[in-house]
């Protein structure tokens, strides 16, 4: 008896567990639609058939018709408003099976398109402007029409009248009529820009150590100037790049009471005051053959605001058609102080300490200051600078005070300095990548030289540099494709004996993707140096090379000109290199490299050191890793170079 209830509970427990549906197996015949369709019938089926596995026999058939109706939906976002769709079940060895056939039809297209506008920018200074909106549609007559495509040229209309001027231009109706029997779609919109938006005053919120007139150094208009986007974002751009805010906000201030503005509303608008105004109405419709307005598509319903909720209770506009917004600018502070320590290691410095102070705001004044000390095998240096606000055109100024020691090849510099330098950074037009860096800078220097074997010298200096770099690249911190090209150079003056030099350099790289991750590199980097042949020259205005930067397999900086037991910077320098990079996967690669070079006296008494070798890479997200094996033919030398940092 227990044993024949036994079977009995386990067939029941196998009848209700058969009961369960599995996913079935889906096979679409596509009929020739596009790939993009394919694609969202795919998926818009696949979240159907993911609802079987769980669900009973008596909502599979729920199920079946589900997927026919997203199939069809599907079709109908992609142009096909009137398809043929069958889904016929079946079984194999794996379960059921769904097949699913399509017939699509002809694919519908903009038969024609009707762009209204009412507001103020139907005066007749804007026609110009409207004919721009115009031209730049995005969804003209004859091309296919997609949802997606649709949703995107209404955003991108509205934007370009929102951006400029109509802050609080928002679309009040649209309309895709789809006529399935001719496969045609006739669209319509309609955008009021409202009245015409200026700045008013400026209200900065979030401020506690800051003095306000750091945001009035960027954010700089006068009131009553016509709103712009684009100028806002450059504020807010500006404000967030510097070391005083964690975060900036900059908006206009479109939630106003209505009855701190005129009472008159824009005599050019055909609509209704913006709190007034009805919800939009769109219609997406298809008529199928004999119907007057089949129903495809559910209605956007609330109308596209530009100005977001808040533009809707903006003040009415003055009797010009004129509304006055305050531009608000909501900061968020930096920590007023911070304390950085980093530790390095590299085949030419050894270990590298570097410990960094930084404040922002000293003494009440909007600057930053930053001091440090760093510490390898080869340099010892300490340092304080104060960082200025940039300037509006973006200048950014510093002054500070340098104490360094580096012993490097035989050649001993102890050097105490006042400097000032300049940057300015900027874009190139548009969406460029292109950046470009243009730097000036003043320095005076006393600099202790001894020359082990040699002399020991004071050497007072002032000197006046300049730099202008372009960088194009796809990632600024490890490039696959484009270039770099970076053109300096100097003057300065020896002042106890008041002999000039002069400094020239031109420098630049170039990145080609090959295959998938593949990159081939080559740079290159000329210099020289002109003075008396009795001026001494600071080191840095001279020229040496060598090491996992310039040319591998060669000590670092060992390559200039021999004084005495020492090697000095040589008034010519010429470097050039080609590497070859091979990544296994998104992390891991190898290279092969030559590069060639050398420091002398002039180019015509250059002999080349040549250094060859193969590396390994890895991408971390400090930046690439580089371990390079190479071997020096002037020196019959092999020698293991390793770094990590950008590549220029």
């Amino acid at each position: 008896m227990r044993l024949r209830a036994a079977l009995l509970l386990a067939a029941l427990w196998g009848v209700a567990t058969g009961a369960r549906a599995q996913a079935p197996e889906v096979i679409i015949d596509p009929g020739g639609v596009t790939p993009a369709a394919l694609q969202s019938i795919t998926e818009a089926v696949g979240a159907i058939t993911r609802l079987a596995e769980d669900q009973d026999g008596g909502e599979i058939d729920r199920l079946r018709r589900r997927a026919r109706d997203a199939t069809l939906a599907a079709l109908a976002t992609q142009g096909y408003f009137a398809p043929t769709v069958t889904l016929e079940t079946g079984t194999d060895v794996g379960g059921e099976t769904w097949d699913i056939s399509i017939q699509p039809g002809e694919r519908a297209h903009v038969a024609s398109v009707e762009l209204n506008f009412t507001g103020r920018v139907t005066r007749p200074e804007y026609a110009e402007r409207v004919a721009d909106l115009r031209k730049n549609w995005l969804l003209p007559v004859g091309r296919p029409f997609i949802n997606s495509d649709w949703n995107r040229a209404k955003s991108t209309l509205l934007d370009a009248v929102a951006s400029r001027d109509f802050m609080l231009a928002h679309m009040t109706a649209s309309d895709a009529a789809v006529h399935a029997d001719t496969a045609e779609v006739h669209l319509s919109i309609t955008i009021d820009s409202g009245p015409q938006v200026r700045m008013g005053p400026l209200n900065t919120q979030g401020l506690r150590r800051v003095p306000d007139s750091l945001v009035q150094r960027y954010v700089r208009y006068t009131p009553g100037d016509p709103y712009r986007q684009d100028r806002l974002d450059g504020w807010q751009q500006d404000l967030q790049s510097t070391s005083f805010f964690r975060g900036a906000f900059v908006t206009l201030d479109s939630s106003a009471s209505e009855s701190e503005a005129g009472p008159e509303a824009d005599p050019e608008s055909k609509s209704p005051p913006p709190s007034e105004q009805p919800a939009a109405t769109q219609s997406e419709r298809a008529r199928a053959p004999g119907s007057s307005g089949l129903a495809a598509a559910t209605p956007e319903g609330d109308s596209q605001v530009a100005g977001g909720p808040d533009a809707r209770r903006a003040p009415r506009p003055d009797s010009d058609g004129v509304v006055t917004l305050p531009v608000d600018v909501r900061v968020v502070e930096a920590p007023a102080r911070r304390v950085a320590t980093s530790l390095g290691v590299d085949s030419d410095a050894g270990v590298r300490a570097e410990v960094n102070y930084r404040q922002n705001v000293v003494f009440g004044v909007p600057v930053t200051l930053e001091s440090g000390v760093g510490v390898d095998r080869l340099r010892q240096r300490a340092f304080l600078d104060f960082h200025l606000p940039p300037d509006a055109k973006g200048q950014r100024d510093s002054i500070g005070l340098l104490a360094d020691h580096s012993d490097i090849q035989g050649l001993d510099v102890r050097r105490f300095a006042l400097g000032a330098t300049r940057l300015r950074e900027r874009r190139g037009a548009g969406d460029s990548r292109v950046e470009y860096e243009n730097r000036w800078g003043v320095l005076l220097a006393h600099d202790h030289v001894k020359i082990d074997g040699g002399d020991e010298f004071d050497l007072p200096s002032a000197t006046l540099t300049a730099e202008w770099l372009r960088r194009d690249v796809d990632n600024k911190y490890d490039p696959r494709e484009g270039n770099l090209i970076a053109v300096g150079g100097g003057v300065g003056m020896v002042l106890d004996s008041g002999q000039p030099f002069f400094r020239a350099r031109l420098r630049g790289q170039k990145w080609w993707p090959v295959g998938q991750r593949d990159i081939l590199t080559i740079r290159g980097e000329v210099g020289r140096v002109w003075s008396d042949s009795a001026t001494r020259v600071p080191d840095d205005f001279g020229f040496r090379t060598g090491g996992a930067r310039t040319i591998r397999g060669y000590r670092y900086q060992s390559i200039g000109v021999d004084r005495d037991d020492a090697v000095v910077g040589a008034p010519t320098l010429a470097v050039a290199s080609i590497e070859y990079d091979h990544y296994f996967d998104d992390r891991w690669g190898m290279a092969v490299f030559v590069d060639a070079g050398d420091a002398a006296e002039s180019f015509g008494e250059m002999r080349m050191n040549v250094g060859y070798g193969v590396g390994a890479r890895l991408r971390t997200p400090a930046g690439p890793l580089f371990l390079d094996l190479a071997y020096g033919q002037r020196e019959s030398d092999l020698r293991l170079h390793f770094s990590l940092g950008i590549a220029f």
